[in-house]
């Protein structure tokens, strides 16, 4: 195999994961530990993993005019983003849940016109409406079946998620492009773990360890060990060989994960809406990201 095609492979385990983790996390949540103190066991785990992986990597020192826009990052891309997400898990179903985070590129997209001044072509500007026509149609109408006890807060919870990783995308970039990302990324989780602490601290203690059956236990380890530390280093070998939009592209594959994976374990039921929101949400990142070829 090629670099680009391990690149390709490692793009696709990152979406694979992501989509399972969806309905493995809601296996959890919040029979045997509520959202809060899960992303508190999450963060805390990966940043020690973190910080055993970066005494291997190069040594860099990070300047102190930096660390600000790390704190910006961990807020951002870990305490609002997991804490956000979680929650809003905890109240919605996988398949809405991973169809809103669908959203991603198109706020990113948004985002990079107001912070970074970048033009926005009428092909774009149709997609973006489309997208979050479709996000607005699943958080008000996707009621959700099973174990979902308030779908329209919880999947209006993931779209803040959603909207938080991509202000991190937009912060993380600059740092990205003058440190190593071991250099940094233990940082980010550092400062994330010390916010998540305050809301995670009381839910963790509730934790009966005694009473959590084995599987729960490896689903537990899985969303550390998997979904936030081994889906970064995928991440990294994914962008050293493709670019940034064709890494963006594998995103679209979560919903089709975690709907394959969750209506296979009985967990979620696709309905006509979560159809309509997906292909809206499909055509609106479709257009988005078109390239169009120049004469």
């Amino acid at each position: 195999m090629s670099k680009r095609d391990w690149a390709l492979l490692a793009a696709t385990m990152v979406s694979l994961i992501y989509g399972v983790s969806f309905t493995i996390a809601k296996d959890v949540m919040p029979t045997y530990v509520k959202p809060y103190g899960f992303i508190l066991l999450r963060v805390f785990g990966a940043t020690i993993l973190f910080w055993l992986v970066s005494f291997f990597g190069p040594k860099e020192k990070i300047q102190r005019q930096d660390f600000p826009r790390i704190i910006v990052a961990a807020f951002f891309g870990v305490a609002l983003n997991m804490l956000t997400f979680f929650k809003g898990l905890s109240y919605t179903s996988p398949i809405s849940s991973a169809v809103i985070m669908v959203t991603t590129p198109i706020i990113v997209l948004i985002l990079s016109a107001i912070i970074m001044k970048e033009r926005m072509e009428i092909r774009k500007i149709i997609g973006i409406l489309l997208g979050l026509f479709g996000t607005a149609f699943l958080i008000l109408y996707g009621k959700s079946m099973g174990n979902a006890t308030n779908a329209s807060l919880g999947n209006f919870l993931v779209f803040i998620n959603a909207v938080s990783y991509g202000f991190y995308l937009i912060i993380v970039k600059k740092l990205m492009d003058k440190y190593n990302a071991f250099t940094f990324v233990k940082w980010i989780y550092t400062f994330g773990l010390l916010m998540v602490i305050p809301f995670g601290w009381s839910e963790y203690q509730e934790i009966q360890w005694q009473s959590i059956p084995v599987t729960i236990l490896w689903e537990i380890g899985f969303v550390i060990v998997f979904t936030t530390f081994f889906t970064y280093l995928f991440n990294l070998v994914s962008m050293r060989e493709l670019k940034p939009t064709t890494v963006a592209v594998f995103i679209y594959l979560q919903p089709l994960f975690a709907t394959i994976f969750a209506m296979s374990l009985g967990k979620d039921q696709l309905t006509w809406v979560k159809l309509v929101s997906a292909s809206l949400i499909f055509v609106g990142v479709y257009l988005v990201t078109k390239k169009v070829k120049s004469n």
